[in-house]
């Protein structure tokens, strides 16, 4: 089984979103030395609680700051951005780290409709047409022909070296998985976002690969949440500042402040009403408990979706518990560190 990291770069309270981009910097060191595949960033914006709009930037610093691990975006929000823009940045990061760099694309907002109105400023007030800006940001990243007389055809994608990034597409519906296939291109199943369709996007996707002639191409990661302690009352602990964040974004009362305190999470909670029933998933959108309840049940969830690489995200106040949690899941499924190789 592979580990990869996925790295919202939260902000904790009583710290600043300076703090959190060096915990980032740090927790990549620390995962790259456990031996983790890959560390994907992720966008989003105007939130207090996360410190990372522009995920293109620190992946350039990480990419300095280690050797080995594959460094990426999960995922840069396609339709915000023009596919040339997109196409030149990551094309930089390939030539700066030649073979390492994944190109992970979503197409949520990442934010409110007036942070993408911003965003896409002076651009068409409608819905971008997703489609058509990922077959124009493919053919810019991998040099191919447009049509004759197509006006791009005279642009050159610099800098212009062998290779490309490797392309995923990032997604919680069926949407993003039949893409994947129809481009023969990997998909990474977002189960900590929306956990009920994991199982049927997986096996849309591997169906639709197929039925593409793109047998023998599937390749496939679940980003998962996963909070592992020494015990089990440790973690539910350090789970009590998301389980507050998940209460108020259900109940409509969301806090764009930064991730609380465990203590400040479980005094407030401890005011709120009971949860909202279980939304029906086969399996949590985060594993939360010792570090053997967590590799059980991650272990069973990969297992039963046949798939060898998991994507772990781990949001919690303490930036040591939040190490802690990574290096413990390394050691549960066997990782071999940098250097033992």
């Amino acid at each position: 089984m592979r580990l990869s990291v996925v790295d919202q770069a939260p902000v904790p309270a009583g710290f600043t979103g300076a703090d959190a981009l060096r915990n980032s910097i740090d927790l990549a060191r620390y995962t790259e030395s456990l031996g983790y595949t890959r560390y994907w960033v992720a966008e989003h914006h105007s939130t207090g609680a996360l410190a990372s709009p522009a995920p293109e930037i620190l992946i350039a610093r990480l990419g300095a700051e280690t050797s080995t691990i594959r460094i990426g975006s999960g995922g840069v929000l396609l339709p915000h951005y023009s596919p040339l823009k997109v196409a030149e940045t990551f094309r930089m990061l390939h030539a700066l780290y030649p073979g390492r760099v994944d190109l992970g694309l979503g197409r949520a907002p990442g934010g409110t409709r007036v942070d993408a109105y911003a965003l896409r400023y002076r651009q068409n007030d409608g819905d971008a047409d997703y489609a058509a800006q990922l077959v124009e940001l493919l053919a810019f990243l991998n040099r191919a022909e447009f049509p004759a007389e197509h006006p791009f055809g005279r642009i050159l994608v610099t800098p212009d070296m062998p290779g490309a990034p490797e392309v995923w597409l990032l997604g919680s519906s069926g949407w993003s998985a039949d893409a994947a296939a129809q481009l023969g291109l990997p998909y990474a199943a977002a189960h900590f976002i929306n956990p009920v369709p994991t199982r049927r996007s997986i096996e849309h996707y591997r169906a639709a690969l197929t039925a593409a002639k793109h047998e023998g191409e599937a390749r496939l990661l679940v980003a998962v949440g996963a909070i592992a302690a020494e015990t089990e009352a440790e973690a539910q602990y350090h789970y009590a500042s998301q389980r507050l964040r998940r209460l108020l974004r259900d109940r409509g009362e969301w806090d764009n402040g930064p991730i609380p305190t465990p203590e400040d999470a479980l005094a407030r909670l401890g005011e709120s009403p009971p949860p909202l029933t279980a939304d029906g998933s086969e399996w949590p959108r985060m594993f939360v408990g010792s570090v053997e309840q967590v590799h059980k049940g991650l272990s069973e969830m990969a297992a039963a979706l046949e798939i060898d690489e998991l994507m772990l995200i781990t949001v919690v106040h303490s930036h040591e518990a939040r190490r802690r949690s990574y290096g413990l899941l390394a050691q549960a499924f066997g990782l071999t560190p940098l250097g033992a190789k």
